[in-house]
C-alpha cells in the first residue's frame, strides 16, 4: 500500500482519545483475497480524498460468522458474533460501513438478535449519499459513454432491498449502464450465496455463475460492476471461463469511482 493511503485502527485513535465517526468493516475477503484487496484499497483512498473520519479495527477484526451460520454451524456463528459484539460495544462503534453484502446483511439484520445494534451502510449506499450530498463529485473520465453492466447480490438486492444505490453511483460516471435480462428483484445468483463458494458444485449441467457471465456478456458490456467480494470472484471465474479476460473486467463499484476520480 502506498504511503498516500490512512487507515487508522479504532484502537490508535482512542489512545490518541479521538473516536471515528465510521468503522469500515473490511471482512475476511477485503483483508485476505488478493483481488478484493484492490477494492479496500480503492474505497479507502475515496475515504481519504473527502477526508471521511473513519477507522479500521485492523488485526482486532474478525470473520462475522456469516459462512459458519449459512453452512450450519450455528454454534460458531454465535460465538463468533458475540465476540464481535463485545468488541465493538467496547469502542462504542454506532455507524459501520462495509464493501461486503454478506457481512453487512448479519452486522444489520442477525446481530441485533444477539444484542448487537449498529446502523450498518453498504458502501454503495455510503457513496450515492456521499454523492448526494455534493461531497463527491466525478465526471465520467474514462468510463463516459462506456457499457456497464450491473450485477445484483442476493444479500444486497433481495434480501435487503437496495437496488438504485449501485446503478445510481454508475451513473454518475456517465456511462452506458445496460441491464441483464435477469435483474433487480429477478436478478440471478452468482453461485457463491449460501455457503455454496466453500464446497464443491452439485450434479448438474452447467455452474450458476456461467450462467450468470453469459448473461452479462450478452448485454455487450466491457465491464462488469459488482458490489460483493463473492459475485466478484464467481464473475471472474466465469469471464475466465470464457476466455475473455482481454475484453470484459469485472470490477467492484468503489474501484470504478476510484478511478473516475483519479
Amino acid at each position: 500500500m502506498s504511503d498516500t493511503i490512512k487507515a487508522p485502527t479504532v484502537a490508535e485513535l482512542q489512545a490518541k482519545g479521538e473516536t471515528p465517526e465510521i468503522l469500515f468493516w473490511v471482512g475476511c475477503a477485503g483483508s485476505f483475497d488478493d483481488r478484493y484487496k484492490r477494492v479496500t484499497v480503492a474505497f479507502t483512498k475515496i475515504l481519504n480524498k473527502l477526508n471521511v473520519n473513519f477507522a479500521v479495527l485492523g488485526p482486532e477484526e474478525s470473520c462475522t460468522g456469516d459462512p459458519a451460520r449459512r453452512a450450519g454451524n450455528e454454534f460458531l456463528f454465535q460465538m463468533q458474533a458475540m465476540a464481535n459484539i463485545q468488541l465493538l460495544d467496547m469502542y462504542q462503534v454506532k455507524k459501520i460501513v462495509t464493501a461486503c453484502p454478506h457481512c453487512f446483511n448479519t452486522l444489520k439484520n442477525e446481530y441485533p438478535d444477539l444484542g448487537g445494534n449498529y446502523e450498518v451502510i453498504h458502501h454503495t449506499t455510503f457513496l450515492q449519499g456521499l454523492l448526494d450530498d455534493g461531497k463527491l463529485k466525478v465526471s465520467g473520465g474514462s468510463f463516459k459513454g462506456q457499457k456497464i453492466t450491473y450485477h445484483d447480490s442476493c444479500y444486497l438486492g433481495r434480501a435487503n432491498d437496495i437496488y438504485e444505490a449501485p446503478r445510481n453511483v454508475l451513473k454518475s460516471l456517465d456511462a452506458d449502464l445496460v441491464e441483464m435480462k435477469r435483474c433487480k428483484t429477478k436478478g440471478l445468483c452468482c453461485g457463491a450465496g449460501g455457503g455454496q463458494m466453500f464446497k464443491d458444485a452439485e450434479a448438474g449441467d452447467k455452474e450458476i455463475n456461467i450462467e450468470r457471465t453469459e448473461e452479462a456478456l450478452d448485454t455487450g458490456a466491457k465491464v462488469i460492476a459488482s458490489g460483493c467480494p463473492f459475485c466478484m470472484t464467481m464473475l471472474s471465474d466465469g469471464v475466465k471461463n470464457k476466455e475473455k479476460e482481454a475484453e470484459v473486467q469485472v470490477k467492484d463499484i468503489a474501484e470504478l469511482l476510484d478511478e473516475a476520480m483519479d
